[in-house]
């Protein structure tokens, strides 16, 4: 089971949309899955998904693999991070 978290737009994938509560959801995850499978399977438009992903609190590419119990952050595309290029993006 992975945990995302959901920020901005994507808040409407989510049972909570409430902004001062947390949109989280808990999503079973098979091995081998990488971020993009997860998006996919949660039913997020890749075009709606900005480019600050974060998975375990490091900035992430949605090649890269969870696995069980990781969390994951999800930012729509109009919400960037200010100064990106100072954080390494893991694969």
């Amino acid at each position: 089971m992975i945990e995302i978290h959901l920020y901005g737009k994507l808040r409407r994938f989510a049972d909570e949309q409430d902004p001062t509560g947390d949109s989280v959801l808990h999503v079973p995850i098979t091995e081998g899955d990488t971020i993009i499978d997860v998006v996919k399977r949660v039913g997020i438009p890749r075009e709606e998904l900005g480019r600050n992903i974060f998975l375990n609190g490091q900035l992430s590419a949605l090649s890269r693999r969870v696995k069980d119990g990781d969390r994951l952050g999800l930012f729509p595309w109009d919400m960037s991070l200010l100064y990106r290029q100072y954080f390494p993006v893991h694969e």
